[in-house]
């Protein structure tokens, strides 16, 4: 069969909700007799707790209670989900012994600023906040640390008692000694210090939540913006809360973008479950702006020194790779497993490097927590490894492209085992360095940056290749190498209606990915049902599966390899179904996209609405078939996919000011087979724009007394939409054997390319080796200046 609907533009079916100002995101939600809450954040970095004094906060208007750390003793410290080094990593406590990071709201000191001390309840958002400031907090200030390197020095201020040396966990990948005596050997060695800087998660949409009880009941509901309502539910019932899991449901109404920042467990939704109960009525919370640089989950802080070694002729022999990763003050739900597996199993890029090793110390200093963002680890071991390999080319005068090609893992060589513990599946990486470079044409940039030069302009070019693990994934690997206290198998519910309209419950969680509509495509196309015939269903635990949610580009190649196992289900029972109505064999039926005929009678046509009315009616099944056309279906697939891309930046740099343009920027990327072409554009435009900001513009910035200088968008510049060019973007295709469709993940992939290719282009145009990112016009400006 070919596909009629699989794989084309559709229009978003999401869209027109959003567009007429129809949908509703957490903070649209008001419930009857609602309260609202105001968090009360640290103003110190590092600080003993000497004494709290809410009386005259209780006294203001509207105030109808006020908690700190001491009324929350019976809520369990949040729990750590990602723990590679598994027993010899050292966490805060946990009365349960597993890994900790920090409690509701501090107790005895504080570890960063904006860690919540108190909460105040009241009639409205505003009098909430007003109260926050006539609580009188005593604090006694503490020496503090604010990176990974200082951190773990000896004389270093001490985070945790249970921390010694504030090291997380030391987690190393590869043969370290073979990966030294080919340094020894070879002809040259590079190296590099890379930084790669902290950034804010700057969604458009602050990070909300909203409690109810039922008294009644005893029924618990928790709508807040989470990419993880499911997790949400297991971890506050089980290992935080002590709620019986059948009495909490987790609703995520529409969220305005998460990036990864919306999927970990929040002290505030522990918070607002506690106070529900408490004061007898729901409770809403909606952060500012201000509040989410300080208390949502920041990402990358990772701090490498890199060499690379090889030989004149270009082969590339090595790879060392030592990285000091920023938690921040407590590990993040999941914090620990980017700088560790994500980067260190990823360094080695697209090349197939004989003898690669990393090693990471994870440290714990005090700053906002530190998580994974839009690719999440691998762009930073990605950057790693582009930058290295163009020094690398400098080194011995060969043109950057060239090593690359020259190093690539081969088409023959799949699956290729990367030596860190990838397995990489499929891949043609030259073809697709090909394309970008047709696309791009170089030809007479000389001239180009000539003309360039007669303006005041130093015009540069970057190239940048990358392979990117996606498609999480295989539960057993997830759990026994990544260090993972959960599973990550896709789930899905399809059930087919007597009319036949279909029910379809996800594993994924949408926030802006279009899940609805290309989810739909895959069940439209197996099944031969019109689009507005399928309802999909998510974010809603009070359903038929556990859904994983939405992260490290698993949703369509394992959620949506899910939907589709499930059509095959549907298929098969339908199918059964159907010989016996036409009265043949099951080998004698032909199935075209949800129609059932004969091979002696083509013309007679069953539709899968037909084959579902007689499941319904049941009045003649063949013997031992049940009613009703519906499944359940799980999916674990069997390793991870590995998307793979090549990007080309165009720059120039103004010689006055030192300001960037960024002409054009042309992108490659192999996504595997794609559900919607469209849709996934439009991932790729955000990973392009998240990339782009980040080497150009993006860093949190603290002063040395630990506080925020960057903490609102006057302070923290994100690149505007009017500053990015017309994105010339293409795909090549090389299917996965790991997803039943075929798909490799795009989510948070294009991004991997983009730091290095604009990072290249703008040392090209200024003649220099390396600038670390941000590119700031201050850091360009000088550099042309000194030479």
């Amino acid at each position: 069969m070919t596909n009629t609907i699989l794989g084309t533009s559709v229009k978003r079916r999401e869209d027109p909700e959003f567009l007429s100002g129809q949908a509703k995101f957490t903070a649209d939600i008001t419930l009857p007799n609602m309260a609202h809450i105001a968090l009360l954040h640290s103003p110190h970095a590092h600080a003993l707790i000497k004494a709290i004094d809410t009386s005259a906060a209780l006294a203001m208007p509207g105030v109808i209670d006020i908690i700190t750390g001491a009324d929350t003793a019976a809520i369990l410290p949040l729990p750590v989900i990602m723990n590679p080094s598994g027993a010899k990593a050292k966490f805060p406590p946990h009365p349960w012994g597993v890994p900790a990071a920090q409690t509701v709201l501090a107790t005895d000191r504080v570890r960063y600023v904006g860690e919540q001390v108190a909460v105040v309840v009241a009639e409205t958002r505003q009098q909430a906040y007003d109260a926050l400031d006539a609580i009188r907090v005593d604090y006694e200030p503490l020496p503090l640390v604010l990176d990974a390197r200082s951190a773990l020095e000896p004389n270093a201020p001490q985070l945790h008692d249970t921390v010694p040396g504030n090291l997380n966990q030391y987690v190393s990948y590869g043969d370290k000694e073979a990966t030294l005596k080919a340094m020894e050997e070879a002809d040259v060695v590079v190296r590099q210090h890379l930084p790669f800087q902290r950034v804010i998660h700057h969604a458009i949409e602050t990070r909300a939540t909203i409690a109810a009880y039922d008294s009644d009941t005893e029924d618990y509901t928790l709508w807040t913006n989470s990419q993880i309502p499911h997790g949400n539910r297991f971890l506050l019932s089980q290992l935080v809360m002590g709620i019986p899991y059948n009495k909490l449901r987790v609703v995520a109404p529409h969220i305005g973008g998460g990036f990864g920042s919306k999927g970990y467990l929040y002290a505030d939704t522990a918070i607002a479950l506690f106070l529900a109960k408490r004061v007898g009525r729901p409770v809403k919370w909606v952060d500012t702006r201000t509040g989410l640089a300080r208390t949502t989950v920041q990402a990358r802080g990772q701090d490498m020194d890199g060499a690379i070694a090889g030989n004149r002729d270009g082969i590339i022999t090595a790879l060392y790779c030592t990285n000091y990763s920023n938690l921040g003050a407590y590990p993040a739900t999941n914090g620990p497993g980017a700088p560790t597996s994500l980067t260190g199993r990823s360094i080695t890029g697209a090349y197939a490097i004989p003898h690669p090793f990393y090693e990471v110390y994870c440290a714990f200093s005090n700053t906002v927590l530190g998580g994974p963002i839009r690719g999440a680890g691998r762009t930073e071991g990605l950057y790693l490894i582009e930058r290295l390999v163009d020094l690398f080319a400098a080194e011995i005068g060969l043109d950057p492209v060239e090593v690359r090609r020259k190093n690539f893992v081969q088409p023959d060589q799949f699956p290729y085992a990367n030596g860190l513990g990838w397995v990489y599946d499929t891949g043609d990486y030259e073809t697709a360095l090909d394309k970008v470079l047709a696309i791009a044409n170089l030809e007479n940039l000389e001239v180009v940056k000539a003309e360039a030069k007669s303006r005041g302009k130093r015009l540069g070019v970057g190239v940048s290749s990358y392979v990117a693990v996606t498609g999480v994934g295989p539960s057993r690997f997830m759990g026994q190498e990544i260090g993972l206290n959960g599973s990550t198998w896709g789930s899905a519910h399809l059930r087919v209606h007597p009319t036949g309209d279909i029910s379809l419950q996800i594993g994924s969680q949408p926030h802006g990915q279009g899940h609805v509509t290309t989810f739909s495509q895959i069940v439209a196309e197996e099944l031969g049902v019109e689009l507005e015939q399928i309802e999909v269903l998510h974010s809603d635990t009070r359903g038929a599966v556990y859904a994983q949610g939405s992260y490290g580009s698993r949703s369509y190649s394992v959620e949506g390899g899910t939907v589709y196992l499930a059509c095959q289900k549907v298929l098969t029972k339908a199918k059964q179904m159907a010989a016996h109505i036409f009265g043949v064999s099951e080998a004698e039926i032909m199935v075209d996209h949800g129609k059932f005929s004969t091979q002696a009678n083509p013309e007679e046509v069953k539709t899968i609405k037909d084959i579902a009315l007689a499941l319904w009616y049941a009045w003649d099944l063949p013997p031992g078939m049940e009613p009703g056309l519906e499944v359940i279906t799980f999916f674990d697939p069997p390793d991870f996919s590995y998307p793979f891309g090549s990007h080309v930046a165009i720059v120039e740099v103004d010689e006055e000011t030192g300001e960037v343009a960024v002409l054009r920027y042309v992108a490659v990327d192999d996504f595997g087979t794609v559900g919607n072409p469209m849709v996934v554009d439009g991932q790729t435009h955000g990973n392009l724009h998240l990339g782009i900001s980040q080497a150009l513009v993006e860093e949190v910035i603290y002063d040395n007394q630990g506080q925020i200088a960057t903490a609102d968008f006057m302070t923290y510049p994100i690149v505007r939409a009017s500053q990015l060019p017309n994105f010339e973007t293409d795909r090549t295709v090389t299917p996965t054997p790991h997803s039943p469709l075929g798909a490799k993940g795009a989510g948070d992939v294009p991004v991997n390319g983009v730091p290095p290719a604009i990072v290249s282009a703008v040392c090209n145009a200024v003649g220099v080796q390396h600038i670390d990112m941000p590119l700031t016009p201050e850091k360009l400006w000088r550099a042309m200046q000194s030479g």
